[in-house]
């Protein structure tokens, strides 16, 4: 049976391999732990529940235009004008199955083959799949702890080539929960815009800041930046709303005009129901946005204070989302039960199997000295997972 190159070319993502795994294993009986968890742990607000049921029982249930809904759109437009102190047209707006969809969208809509996407890693494991996939090349630009996850000017200017055609921007960052200053950003729109680069800003972990403001969009930044950008969110992460599918891009209206095209043929629109919800959502309180956000506060300090006490590993205080990213190379080379931890796969996997604590391995994000882990769990549970893992390091030899 012959396959496409561009098929095989692609690796299934890790973070659902993992997460598979720990409930299978679960389902099996098991007290699985899992820390890979890349969606809020809380329910649905009910309001915006309700909304749902409200959009059945008004019958909508039928195809909207493939871009959305037009009242979507505008309660996306009002949201970025109120939040963000952006000012979109809803012809501007292409509404998506979820913000990974909307960022296929994006890619497939500005990529030529060979043309080169920068990457700043560790990154998210479906921007280089997603790339590849649109026959453009991923370029990484590697960041270190140290630095705060965050890219350099200097090593930014020099992966930008003649066939650099766009910057992939997530802010705060998935899997570190990195932050980039409005100082940040500036010289970056600064670089790209010099260099005619598209930036691909995938924002929805923006109502997940935990220490003071989120930074602005790159688009707020000037004309210029706002002609260069093309914003990515979405409900998922803010209104623990992932099941529903809903995201959402803003950008100049030529490159919504062929996103809105494309997806017409792909998909055409999103799920009815859930667009009707994902509009109340955008307009409704920030009560249960804001308590949620508290939560993973607490939870984040909780567990980087347990990681930090914790021999052979480290990690920084993320600023936004919720991930940490644990430095376990200082495990490697030591063994349990006689398997050698070679990296950062076989550290999760021995985990697994023994202490039945799920994490992704770091070579999933581009480094292979980390692990992931999400404070997306209730917090009894993930104190007991890293109990656990304390417990395992112990047993090493």
């Amino acid at each position: 049976m012959l396959l496409s190159r561009r098929g095989l070319a692609i690796a299934p993502s890790m973070t659902l391999a993992i997460d598979a795994k720990a409930k299978a294993m679960q389902a099996q009986g098991l007290d699985v732990i899992g820390f890979g968890a890349g969606e809020p742990d809380f329910p649905t607000p009910e309001w915006v529940k309700q909304a749902g049921v409200e959009a059945i029982g008004k019958n909508q249930t039928r195809y909207t235009p493939a871009s959305g809904t037009l009242d979507l759109r505008k309660a996306i437009c009002e949201r970025l004008a109120r939040d963000n102190g952006l000012t979109y047209e809803p012809a501007q707006i292409v509404v998506s199955n979820g913000a990974k969809h909307s960022l296929y969208n994006a890619f497939m809509a500005i990529l030529n083959p060979g043309d080169e996407v920068i990457i700043p890693s560790p990154y998210w494991v479906s921007y280089p799949e997603m790339v590849t996939m649109a026959d453009g090349v991923p370029v990484f630009v590697e960041t270190t702890q140290d630095s705060g996850f965050n890219m350099t000017r200097e090593a930014l200017a020099a992966a930008i080539s003649p066939r650099t055609r766009a910057l992939v921007l997530n802010n705060p960052g998935n899997p570190c929960g990195n932050l980039y200053a409005k100082a940040d950003l500036e010289w970056i729109a600064e670089l790209c815009i010099q260099n005619d680069i598209w930036m691909i800003s995938d924002e929805i972990y923006d109502e997940l800041v935990y220490d003071g403001d989120c930074p602005p969009s790159v688009a707020g930044l000037s004309g210029e930046a706002r002609a260069r950008t093309i914003i990515v969110n979405g409900v998922s992460k803010s209104h623990a709303m992932t099941g529903w599918r809903i995201g959402y891009t803003a950008s100049p209206k030529e490159v919504a005009d062929v996103m809105g095209a494309m997806q017409s043929h792909a998909t055409s629109n999103p799920n009815a129901i859930a667009q009707y919800a994902a509009a109340v959502a955008l307009r409704g309180p920030k009560d249960d946005v804001v308590a949620m956000r508290q939560a993973f506060k607490q939870r984040r300090d909780i567990m980087c204070q347990m990681v930090n006490a914790l021999p052979g590993v480290h990690c920084r205080v993320p600023g936004g989302a919720f991930y940490v990213m644990v430095n376990v190379g200082g495990l490697f080379g030591k063994s349990y039960k006689g398997e050698v931890i070679e990296n950062s796969m076989k550290l999760c996997s021995i985990l697994l199997d023994n202490k039945l604590v799920a994490m992704v391995p770091g070579v999933a994000f581009g480094d292979d000295n980390f692990v992931r882990l999400s404070y997306a769990i209730a917090t009894p549970k993930m104190q007991e997972g890293l109990e656990r893992f304390g417990a395992f390091i112990a047993e090493l030899q």
